[in-house]
């Protein structure tokens, strides 16, 4: 006992040390910040030393093992030392383990203390919580604006009564007009229910992407939907609407239709019946059919019960009275520009705009393993100048990690460089990268500011319209300074700040950003898991997130859980069982973010009743013990 107590006292006095040693950020905090900042670095002084052994000992002896201490390291520690002290008695505890024993340290933060800071930091952020109004969970949910919710007069309502708390903005997408519509119309209605809803506005930041690629075909792919058995259970609708070539759709269609297709006939042109069938040839030289079902003053709509491909310009056999007469598709969009890759291929990468980019013609060909290898394909990456500071040997990952390489050979050439990435990683018969698509570098420090200049040119609207500021690809304390002092220069000072962890460097910089976040009196940190499962690895993900949890949650700071959150309920209308387990464990944040889709009311209401259902049972990552129906079956059961 004497030993553990000794080395409690070393941990104590350790941590007040390193506190004392790194003053200067204590100072440079925000006055709501100046106990948070105070206990992350003794929180972090504590997690210098493998503390495993240590806490088995504590446990046995009936303590607290140190491992619930974020929010209130030094009383933790100040309270295991009261309490070995009074187990010692005066006569075992030696010289010194009195003297270890002495208090060493202004008071520390109890842990209702704790909790009450970072409840006051999240509130000053994210509004109040939930529960503050009567809900019955405190995380709250923070959902992705689409587009049409500057228009609908249904959405915004419909969320907010779902349970929808605070509202993002993505500034990569649209333009200050719909944004600023889409603000007009949160604040109106959730006004009008009294609610407070913070909005949230997300910059883009220096994402590197695929820039563009030649257009693909102008082809529409249209295929049913099958059973197991391979029947159709429900076929694909089609709108053919009376419109020139360079017009898509007719308003006098109707909504359900899956597809619109442009005819090159006018209204009146065609006398097709219900029940009869248009006959074509696809692009693939397959015959193919649909049923004609309705007639309208803007078209016909068909139904089609097999894979079709079709192009502009298919001509379409329609039954015309009793002849039939032929008609062409009319324009249709291009596919976005794409690249096939497979593993061993080899990509040309540049940041040269110039560049010629594309497949090379004889792709399936050209492997890594030919004497002179030459790559499947070039393609640009954005922005200009990105490439400079890779090597050989660097991981170069695509469209989210799906699929990898590394640089096998890096030429430069003026100002800008060509990277000859081996794709290691990819399906076998191939992965189609798209312009725009996402490139990662997990293991080079780009040349790249934090803030683009569309960044700054938002930045001004963000100031005089939002209510909090997201800042993405962070990488190091530096670019969290940038923001706030262009956000003084705007007069921004009200505004929150959420710093996004979504990059291995900004993991590995995460005590000096929050140091630097608290520099600003409101203050949180997103937990961006999509872009950072690609920079540290998906095997990793689990393990990195807990450990931002816990240094959060030791400088009080409001962390938000964001990316994929019940995203095939919100896509696709069904979640996963992984999508709820996760959905749960988000409760241990103060924020839950989830992403656009069709049915994104439906995954906000059951993300309420999640959270809700979680908070009667967990708080952070502490258990409470509700009473558990459960735990008296065995009492109801009587004797087996």
């Amino acid at each position: 006992m004497t030993r553990v107590l000794a080395q409690v006292s070393a941990l104590r006095d350790a941590a007040v040390g390193y506190a004392d040693s790194h003053a200067d950020h204590i100072a440079r905090a925000d006055s709501a910040w100046t106990r948070s900042a105070e206990n992350l670095l003794h929180y972090l002084s504590l997690r210098t030393r493998d503390l495993r052994d240590l806490q088995d000992r504590l446990s046995d002896m009936g303590l607290s093992s140190l491992g619930r201490c974020e929010s209130h390291v030094l009383e933790n520690l100040e309270s295991v030392v009261r309490m070995l002290q009074a187990a010692a008695g005066p006569r075992r505890a030696t010289r010194r383990s009195r003297a270890a024993g002495r208090a060493t340290a202004r008071p520390g933060l109890t842990i209702s203390q704790g909790n009450h800071l970072i409840a006051r930091h999240a509130e000053d952020l994210l509004g109040p919580a939930p529960d503050a109004r009567g809900g019955a969970r405190r995380v709250r949910v923070l959902v992705t604006m689409p587009a049409t919710a500057a228009d609908d007069p249904h959405l915004v309502p419909r969320l907010l009564d779902a349970g929808m708390d605070c509202a993002r903005i993505n500034c990569a997408h649209d333009d200050q007009d719909v944004w600023a519509r889409i603000i007009r119309r949160v604040r109106r209605e959730s006004k009008r229910r009294g609610r407070i809803c913070r909005v949230l506005m997300d910059l883009a930041g220096p994402k590197v992407r695929v820039g563009p690629l030649p257009p693909g075909p102008r082809v529409l792919k249209v295929r049913p939907l099958r059973d197991e058995l391979g029947r159709v259970t429900r076929p694909v609708l089609l709108g053919l609407c009376y419109a020139p070539p360079d017009r898509l759709g007719n308003a006098s269609l109707p909504d359900d239709c899956d597809v619109q297709l442009p005819l090159d006939a006018r209204p009146g042109e065609l006398r097709v019946t219900p029940d009869s069938f248009i006959r074509f040839v696809d692009a693939r030289g397959s015959r193919r059919r649909m049923l004609v079902r309705d007639v309208h003053p803007g078209g016909i709509v068909a139904q089609i019960e097999r894979t079709a491909y079709i192009l502009a310009g298919t001509r379409l056999r329609v039954p015309s009275g009793a002849q039939e007469t032929i008609v062409r598709v009319g324009q249709l969009p291009e596919l976005p520009g794409a690249v096939l890759l497979r593993p061993h291929d080899l990509l040309r990468m540049t940041d040269d705009p110039a560049a010629q980019v594309g497949q090379a013609l004889d792709a399936s060909d050209r492997r890594a393993s030919r004497s002179v290898p030459i790559p499947a394909a070039t393609i640009t990456c954005l922005p200009p100048r990105v490439l400079a500071t890779v090597q050989v040997g660097d991981p170069v990952l695509f469209d989210d990690g799906k699929i990898e390489g590394v640089a096998r050979r890096v030429r430069r050439m003026g100002e800008h460089t060509e990277v000859l990435v081996d794709i290691t990683r990819a399906r076998a018969a191939g992965d189609r990268l798209r312009t725009d698509k996402g490139v990662n570098l997990p293991g080079t420090s780009l040349p790249v500011h934090s803030i683009t200049e569309d960044d700054a040119a938002a930045l001004q609207f963000i100031a005089a319209h939002a209510d909090v500021v997201a800042q993405s690809f962070v990488r190091t304390a530096s670019d969290v300074l940038d923001l706030h002092a262009r956000l003084a220069e705007a007069g921004a000072d009200q505004l929150g700040v959420v710093t996004k962890i979504e990059t291995r460097q900004a993991f590995a910089n995460l005590p000096s950003i929050i140091l630097a976040g608290m520099q600003r009196p409101r203050f949180g940190v997103m937990i961006a898991r999509g872009d950072l499962a690609v920079e540290v690895g998906y095997e990793r993900l689990a393990e990195v997130q807990e450990e931002i949890l816990w240094l959060c949650e030791a400088g009080h700071v409001p962390v938000i859980w964001a990316t994929q959150v019940l995203e095939g309920l919100a896509s696709a209308g069904r979640p996963s069982r992984a999508e709820i387990t996760d959905a749960a464990m988000a409760e241990r944040a103060e924020c839950v973010m989830l992403n656009k889709g069709p049915y994104i009311t439906d995954a906000v209401r059951v993300l309420d009743d999640i959270l809700s259902r979680m908070h009667e049972h967990q708080k952070k990552k502490v258990p409470r013990l509700r009473r558990l129906a459960v735990a008296q079956t065995l009492d109801r059961q009587g004797p087996a």
